[in-house]
């Protein structure tokens, strides 16, 4: 007996330690909440996800809705585009719930440890709904509790988004099938109960259901899998998917939720964990739901959302995107149609690149890599198609609308692929995985600079053009076009820095960078705009949501306020004439540029502007973008590359590392007087382990340098620590060689 109670001690501690541990970076402010059940999938159901599969739950009371999704399962091949699909649905019926007795009710999403709760009273019993989806076991866990014995009786339904029936086993319910393509799916949910009973029965179309009767509490893990493989040497095509679910739910179902949540929560939190954000101290009125925070908003301009939607940017990217998966598409993972807006695919003349803007600077390195495996995985296909478009060259590029097996369409994007590969040279930039750069980034960047070393036409004066370029999404198709001059420029500098920090190919270096030197300048125009094409012809009225002559600005490095005030000025120009309000990614991006311009003031109303509450499942971007009450971005319709670009726009006010300097404060605006961040990563694989401000000037900064490497520091004012900061202008510089794995300290 003295054993048995040693024991439960013991296993009580543990419990206690573990929940404390969940606490310790427990943010009352990162949680989304409403007092009523989701009536709409875009504008009010809450996402999870674990970057393979997603769900959007709506929380009802007499029926429950999981919407669920697998980020591979799409229509198409290597020549048609097709489009990402729907997977199925769950839907529970809730017996003995009478919606008027119900008190109470919450609905939650808690980005601290990626679970939704929803929580009421009925009856005068407490009811409790946790639901995750946990990446570690590759499952999602709905669990359902209640303090009343008894108290479910409910029948559960499986739907395949694409009609395939329904089959029972034991106490799963299975779907299964194939898309036109040959793709083939499967999904099965997996229920387990504690008391009364467990049947199955066919409904009246036939289908098979399970039916709980009085059970105390039950649970429902969920696997969904395609025969999808990111190998074209495969065909695309690798296990068979009633294998892969089998196996997931076999090894899901030999722990209980509790383990099953302790492995999700301590997997998120490794990532979701590195970084914070607090800015101001205005109290957090928790009464309010995220909906009636928005609405509010506009009064009151509450810093705590703000920082809420930084914070669910990086939840999104992780719930999204994780290695060994799919990068995050247009809606992320989650799609409630067969016929998505745009596919819900993959474009390449923004809206991939801007999903992962966030992910090096937000320290979500890891998080980065389904992007990188994604574009090393088309290298093949796409050198087939770009030949047979362009005769002659090497290399590849992409047309604007991608799949997942390198089919494509729309017109041809010349500077995609180039554009992909400052993504290759970030994550270098920002790790400093030697490496990776060897061994995966520089064969990329070499051969994509071949294709434009061979496309590139050389006039007779020696200025070099990319020919036949054309502005997305408007304006002429001709030479010279200054969003395909910018990402070349940025291509090629990549590219010699690579070549560079290896060691490698001098000869080819020299060439390119020969090459870059030559290709035509950025020009400033009549109205003392960067001029978007080389003729001098940009219309001051016009408001088009793409501003991609600006690339060089951002997420470019070819000109800034501190080296080439000249451009910076006339970007600045050129952005204020596109004017402020716009689509919800539009409006990201310009939070972007103004950081860049180091313009706090301007860039916070953007971020005034992209918090303004949209309605209604329309597209029309032409009304103007911001977010739905569930935080999602509303181009609209709903794209996640929104959320991402505001997360990313976010960081660039707070820290830049573009040019050979850390910048710190470089766009801070007076309404975040006050405030610290923590974890935020900058070029050269330094980590902000803390940064505090008061007013405008750095109090305290932390800086561990993972790599070791010189260190120059640029603050807006000055600091005691080991190094000494000297004037620069209106800014202090600190400059030292650091050691890697060591941290420096500096004070106001």
């Amino acid at each position: 007996m003295l054993k048995k109670s040693i024991l439960f001690l013991l296993l009580f501690v543990v419990f206690q330690l573990s929940s404390f541990a969940q606490q310790i970076n427990h943010d009352p402010n990162l949680k989304l909440w409403d007092k009523a059940p989701a009536l709409d999938w875009m504008t009010e159901a809450y996402p999870i996800g674990n970057g393979k599969i997603g769900g959007m739950i709506f929380g009802g009371i007499q029926k429950e809705h999981i919407q669920f999704n697998e980020n591979s399962l799409w229509t198409g091949d290597e020549k048609e585009t097709g489009a990402y699909q729907a997977f199925g649905d769950i839907f529970i019926d809730f017996l003995n719930v009478n919606p008027s007795s119900v008190t109470n009710y919450k609905r939650e999403l808690n980005l601290n440890n990626a679970i939704h709760a929803i929580n009421y009273q009925a009856n005068g019993a407490k009811f409790s709904r946790e639901y995750f989806a946990s990446h570690p076991d590759k499952v999602m866990v709905l669990n359902y509790a209640s303090d009343k014995k008894g108290a479910y009786t409910a029948i559960i339904n499986l739907k395949d988004a694409h009609g395939a029936k329904v089959k029972s086993e034991g106490n799963q319910l299975k779907i299964s099938g194939a898309l036109e393509n040959g793709q083939k799916y499967s999904a099965a949910i997996l229920i387990k109960h504690n008391g009364g009973t467990l049947i199955i029965k066919k409904g009246e179309d036939g289908t098979h259901q399970i039916h709980l009767n009085e059970v105390n509490k039950f649970s429902i893990t969920l696997a969904a899998a395609t025969d999808y493989v990111n190998k074209r040497s495969s065909n695309w095509k690798g296990t068979d998917p009633n294998i892969i679910v089998q196996q997931y739910l076999k090894a899901a179902g030999s722990q209980n939720v509790v383990q099953l949540k302790e492995r999700h929560i301590k997997d998120y939190q490794q990532l979701f964990g590195r970084a914070t954000l607090k800015l101001g101290a205005d109290i957090l009125n928790t009464t309010l739901t995220t909906k009636e925070r928005i609405i509010d908003y506009k009064k009151t301009k509450n810093p705590n959302l703000e920082s809420l939607l930084f914070q669910y940017g990086r939840y999104l990217l992780i719930s999204s995107s994780r290695k060994g998966g799919l990068p995050a598409n247009l809606q992320g993972l989650w799609n409630n149609s067969n016929n998505p807006p745009w596919r819900s695919d993959y474009h390449s003349n923004i809206n991939i690149q801007m999903n992962y803007w966030p992910a090096e600077p937000t320290n979500l390195s890891e998080c980065h890599i389904p992007y990188l495996d994604y574009i090393n995985s088309m290298r093949e296909i796409k050198k087939i198609n770009t030949k047979k478009e362009y005769h002659g060259v090497r290399g590849w590029t992409v047309r604007t609308e991608n799949n997942i097996f390198g089919g494509e369409s729309f017109s041809w994007n010349t500077p995609g692929s180039a554009w992909y590969a400052q993504a290759i040279w970030e994550h270098y930039a920002f790790t400093q995985d030697k490496n990776y750069l060897k061994t995966f980034a520089y064969p990329i960047l070499k051969e994509i600079s071949e294709f434009w070393d061979d496309h590139l036409k050389r006039r007779p004066d020696g200025t070099v053009v990319a020919p036949l370029g054309w502005s997305p999404e408007h304006g002429p198709t001709e030479d010279g076009v200054s969003y395909d001059q910018q990402i070349v420029y940025d291509l090629f500098t990549n590219y010699v820095e690579a070549a560079d920090s290896l060691k490698v190919d001098k000869a080819y270096r020299d060439r390119i960078l020969s090459l870059r030197n030559k290709l035509l300048k950025p020009k400033i125009g009549k109205w003392g705009q960067l001029q978007e094409w080389e003729t001098d012809r940009d219309d001051p009225k016009n408001k088009h949501r793409h501003a991609s002559h600006l690339f060089g600005l951002h997420p470019g490095r070819q000109f800034s306020v501190t080296q080439t005030p000249e451009l910076a000025q006339a970007a600045k120009v050129s952005l204020t004439a596109r004017g402020d309000e716009s689509t919800g990614w539009s409006m990201a991006w310009k939070m972007n540029f103004w950081a860049r311009l180091h313009d706090g003031e301007h860039a916070y109303q953007i971020l005034n502007n992209f918090i303004s509450l949209v309605g209604g499942e329309g597209i029309d971007y032409n009304s103007g973008g911001g977010i739905y009450a569930n935080l999602l971005c509303a181009h609209p319709p709903f794209q996640i590359d929104g959320n991402l670009g505001y997360t990313a726009g976010v960081a660039e006010m707070l820290l830049q590392s573009q040019t050979d300097e850390i910048q710190f404060l470089p766009a801070i605006p007076k309404a975040w007087a006050k405030g610290s961040v923590k974890g935020l990563k900058a070029r050269g694989n330094f980590e902000i382990t803390s940064l505090e401000w008061e007013n405008g000037a750095v109090t305290r900064l932390v800086i561990k340098s993972l790599s070791g490497g010189k260190c120059k520091l640029l603050l807006p004012n000055a600091l005691k620590g080991a190094f000494e900061s000297k004037q620069k202008g209106n800014k202090y510089s600190i400059t030292f060689n650091s050691v890697a794995g060591k941290s420096y300290e500096f004070k106001k």
